[in-house]
């Protein structure tokens, strides 16, 4: 046997082995995926998010649901179907009103919904994002593959050659016969001319509408689409996942669970504090920190919970910006307190444990009274000064903040684990950005700012708001005239005052900028279509 031939056989074989084989598609996904990668060019391309965004991802859910066979675990999961009521109702916003905040609930429910169905077991919401963004890593290349010549390329590539060299001699004689007929009948000149033009034409609209842009953005879509439709089960965050539990584990190979070490001068060597000394440890800093806090919730109950009315010159800004983030940051550290203090065996020292316990939870419940007070200096500055997107902002996070604290009593009295509470908290975060995705609250916005007892209104804020704002705009124009001051936001010069002429020859300029857009791309446009800027563009024509 000659072993210099056969070698190189084998080592060619074994690479051959070595290449990870081609995903398995079926049917329904061979079909869908040309499908969704021409309706994500379709829907997408130099289009606005819209209908498009709604229609794009009911075409995802239905397809991968399509898939799932009716034994499936991922139908008895119940993450599984809340992340599919929130897909739902974010893709219904979309269509209602397309504003940011429903196009970012839409597309993060979308993919934390892909996570769910490739691993039903989860129930980490970020662990279920991850997993359907490793999902995409593992479908792409696979069907990708797909794309490619078969192995037996180079043969029939021969073959073609071979037939194609047959071809040359009846291509060449019909070329001359072509040229003898064309030059002995007019008629025939005519008519293959003008064949040959439209031929011509054909080609030359072909490669005119070719945009190498779009066939890229076509890619996209069909790599966007591979990930969404097939499924490549992802293990790495569910098992990592199964590790966590929901109550701490007393740990008893451990005499204590502080990580501080005690210096021992007399053998100059350092040992682990024991629970008690944590226990004094944790109490101290409860007792201290408390008592600090009650002195901070008395000011702020005494001060601005009741009655609270800011002087002329009262800095209302600094009161509200400065004072808020560094209440929300000492929140968020009071937090971080307790989770270390009973992240252990601490949880499980029964001779102070109530103790502990009861301070913890006054703790807790102290913050909670200085998140109040953050959310009363949020309202005051809303009161005076009027209603923006960060004060909305700071509502939805106060809202997430109470949840959390809550949640940390329950890791209290209920030996809760860290894993529980991100698990809780990760919902609660999906479910905010679920209700902020639900409402219209540009209009809101309108609806606030513009009424008389402001001393200032920010015209140019509201212009720049999405045009189905105009028509609240519009019918409160009367009060651009009786405000005492008008602003519009130059990016070089600040906000410059406006006369009430010049602040109603804007709105007329904007209105009739966004109507005569509007109209110029309602017929062609339709994958941005929402109801809301239809709405609003019924109302600017009747009036």
């Amino acid at each position: 046997m000659n072993t210099d031939i056969q070698l190189p056989i084998t080592i060619e074989r074994t690479a051959q082995r070595a290449v990870a084989p081609r995903i398995s598609l079926t049917t329904l996904q061979k079909l869908l995926l040309p499908i969704g990668a021409i309706a994500f060019d379709v829907l997408f391309w130099e289009h606005a998010a819209g209908l498009n965004l709604a229609l794009y991802t009911l075409f995802v859910v239905g397809g991968v649901l399509a898939g799932q066979p009716l034994h499936a675990a991922v139908w008895r999961s119940g993450y599984f179907w809340f992340a599919l009521s929130g897909t739902v109702l974010s893709a219904v916003m979309v269509v209602v009103y397309a504003s940011g905040a429903a196009q970012l609930a839409c597309v993060a429910s979308l993919v934390i919904l892909l996570g769910y169905v490739n691993q039903p077991h989860l129930k980490l919401v970020v662990y279920a994002l991850l997993t359907a963004i490793a999902n995409l890593g593992h479908a792409v290349p696979g069907v990708l593959s797909y794309l490619r010549p078969p192995q037996n390329v180079g043969s029939k590539a021969a073959r073609t050659w071979f037939y194609g060299r047959l071809l040359v001699l009846p291509v060449l004689v019909l070329g001359l016969f072509h040229v003898l007929f064309s030059l002995a009948n007019p008629k025939y000149n005519a008519l293959s001319a003008r064949a040959l033009q439209m031929l011509s034409d054909w080609l030359s609209e072909i490669f005119v509408h070719i945009s190498v842009p779009e066939l890229l953005f076509c890619l996209l879509g069909l790599v966007l689409t591979a990930g969404a439709l097939v499924v490549v089960p992802v293990h790495l965050f569910a098992d990592h996942e199964s590790r966590f539990g929901e109550f701490v584990r007393r740990q008893r190979n451990r005499v204590a669970s502080f990580a501080v070490r005690q210096p021992d001068f007399r053998t100059r060597s350092f040992r682990p504090l024991d629970l008690r000394k944590e226990y004094l440890m944790a109490l101290a800093v409860l007792a201290l920190v408390n008592g600090l806090l009650l002195m901070v919730n008395a000011i702020d109950i005494n001060w601005i919970w009741f009655g609270f009315q800011p002087a002329p010159s009262f800095d209302l800004t600094q009161f509200v910006h400065e004072g808020t983030y560094v209440l929300i940051l000492s929140i968020l550290v009071a937090m971080a307190i307790v989770l270390w203090f009973f992240r252990r065996n601490l949880n499980f020292y029964h001779p102070g444990l109530r103790t502990l316990r009861i301070g913890a939870t006054v703790w807790v419940v102290q913050n909670a009274v200085l998140a109040i007070s953050v959310g009363l200096r949020n309202y005051y500055y809303i009161l005076h000064t009027g209603l923006a997107y960060k004060r909305i902002g700071v509502y939805g996070f106060l809202l997430l903040t109470l949840f959390g604290l809550a949640t940390i009593l329950f890791k209290i009295w209920q030996q809760r684990s860290a894993y529980a509470l991100v698990r809780l908290n990760a919902l609660a975060a999906y479910a905010v950005l679920l209700l902020l995705g639900s409402g219209n609250w540009e209009i809101w916005i309108a609806r606030y700012n513009l009424q008389n007892r402001f001393a200032c209104v920010d015209i140019g804020f509201l212009l720049d708001m999405p045009g189905r704002v105009l028509p609240e705009v519009v019918e409160r124009r009367a009060v651009l005239n009786k405000v005492p001051k008008l602003t519009f936001e130059d990016g070089y010069n600040g906000f410059i005052p406006l006369e009430p002429e010049q602040a109603q020859t804007r709105l007329d300029a904007t209105v009739a900028e966004w109507v005569r857009h509007y109209e110029a791309h309602r017929l062609y446009d339709w994958q941005s279509w929402n109801y809301a800027d239809y709405q609003a563009y019924q109302q600017l024509k009747r009036r």
